[in-house]
Formats: C-alpha cells, structure tokens, sequence
C-alpha cells in the first residue's frame, strides 16, 4: 500500500490580522489524518508569534512585499525546490478559516483517484451568511456554487496544488505582483495536459469583500489581462481576448477614477516586458473551449 500523498500549506501574510491567522492555522492544524506542515511567509512584515502551533508551522520573514505570486512562491521553494517535499499544497489567504477538518482528507483522496487532476478550487463562503459570491465560482455558469464541476482556473487564496505542477509549468509569475497570477498557472497547466476541478464541498470561510478595496486593484487588473494574453495566447487570440475585455469593461460603467487607473493599466501592459511568451497549443483551446471559457472571455 503506498503511503497518503503529503499535504503542506502556505499562508502570505502582511502582519495585520494576527488574530484571523492564528484562527486560520488552528484550522490546519486540526486537519484529519497526518499533520499538514505550514509555511507561513510575511511578505514585507513581521510575521505574528504563532509558536503556539509548535514546528508543523514554519515562518519566513521577507524584507521587502514582493507581492502575492512572489510571497507564495517564496512559500514553495521552503518545501524544496519546486514544493517536491510535499504532495500537495495548499494556499489560503490568512483572514481565511477551513470550515471542515477533512479537507486536507479530501485532498489527498481526490489527487489520488484521478492521477491528471493538478489543481482543485475550494469553494469561498462568508462565515456568518455561508453565501458563496458569484466571483468565487471560476466558472461562467456560476449561479449554483453547490455544483462541482471541472473548471479553467482556481481561486488564488483557497486552492490546492500538486506539486509535480509546478515542477512541470513552473511557479506563479512574480512580475503579476497581484491579479490573474492563478489564470496565468492555470493555463500553463491545460497546456501540459492537468486538469482542474472546482469542488464545492471543499469550504473556505472568508469574509465578503469587494475586490477593489485594494488602491491598485484596476491598474493591476488592466496591465496583467494584457500580459496574461501576451504571455499565453496564440497571436491570432490576443486582439479578440483584450476587445471582449475592454468592451466587457466599458459596459460595466466603472467610474472615471477607475477608468483612468484602467486605460492607466492597459498601456502599461503593452509597453512593459510580461516574462516569457509561451503560447498555448490550439488543442488547449479547443480544450478551453469545451469546458466552457475559451479563451476570449
């Protein structure tokens, strides 16, 4: 019989919200089966004393914010390069809280029965309505969040991820800083032939919030849908995907502040390096497309 695939877990935190992170890691920690090992990375902060949870829960302190896909993969390279001492990986986000002790338990079973699985989205519920927002379903059907399903992308602070993943595409893009990182990892995923699931009986309780509170929220959104389709697309793809989004944008009436922060954003992804572009296959897009978002919208 072979062993249960290890599960860890990394955790970014900026330092305030102490009380929502040790709440968060209480609920890891009280996981079913073998103990998840967590990394908790402070990312431009100190890291709250959480010595409390004894040596499954590991710290590291960076000097400087370096965003989140550069705090999370700070977070996996301490399990080893590419996270190759776990399994199994877990991100959520430190005001976050595991509603259920079996979904490490879960984890482990779902990778297990279905060897292409790579990435599983939790489902996002408030803690005191139990509702599920519709931003939260990383599907276009989303008027039912009870429904699990394969899906095209993940939720970045309340997901789980085989690490031979990231051994095979690589980590999350550090430049993104913040904003369509999962999209990015999730299409690089299909490309290499790993499927991804939205599963609604794995349950994050987060408060509900509005994605915006964050000041860069439009310009970083902006800039990183330009290189996400610069980065990944086919040639022919890249104008038709960003058209869809400006005119998606455009009848959404955002305000002028946030207009400007968006155009602001849109140049900015044109006219700054993205990283590597690796375009998918058109299998992939076929792919895509089949289960339900191609990739133009």
């Amino acid at each position: 019989m072979s062993a249960a695939p290890k599960v860890g877990a990394v955790v970014i935190t900026m330092g305030n919200r102490p009380d929502e992170l040790r709440a968060l890691l209480d609920s890891i920690t009280k996981q079913d089966g073998d103990p998840v090992q967590v990394v908790v990375v402070g990312n431009g902060s100190p890291v709250p004393d959480v010595t409390e949870f004894g040596p499954r829960v590991r710290t590291v302190e960076l000097p400087e914010n370096l965003g989140i896909p550069g705090g999370r993969n700070v977070g996996i390279e301490a399990f080893g390069p590419s996270g190759r001492d776990v399994d199994i990986l877990l991100f959520l986000d430190d005001d976050g809280l595991l509603a259920r002790q079996d979904t490490a338990e879960l984890c482990r079973q779902a990778f297990t029965a279905d060897p292409r699985l790579g990435i599983i989205s939790f489902r996002i519920a408030d803690p005191d309505t139990g509702v599920t927002q519709r931003r939260h379903v990383p599907r276009l059907r989303a008027s039912d969040p009870m429904r699990s399903s394969r899906v095209t992308t993940f939720l970045g602070g309340a997901n789980a991820v085989r690490t031979r993943v990231f051994a095979e595409v690589g980590g999350l893009p550090d430049e993104f800083f913040y904003a369509h990182e999962e999209t990015d990892l999730a299409w690089r995923a299909l490309d290499a032939g790993w499927m991804i699931d939205y599963r609604s009986d794995m349950v994050l309780y987060h408060p509900t919030t509005a994605p915006s509170r964050h000041a860069v929220y439009h310009r970083m959104v902006a800039r990183n849908r330009v290189w996400l389709a610069r980065r990944n697309l086919p040639a022919p793809l890249v104008p038709v995907y960003l058209g869809v989004w400006m005119l998606l944008t455009l009848v959404r009436r955002p305000s002028r502040p946030a207009l400007k922060a968006w155009f602001g954003g849109f140049r900015e992804g044109w006219s700054t390096p993205c990283g590597p572009r690796r375009p998918m296959k058109w299998r992939t897009v076929w792919r895509l497309t089949r289960l339900g978002r191609p990739p133009v919208i």
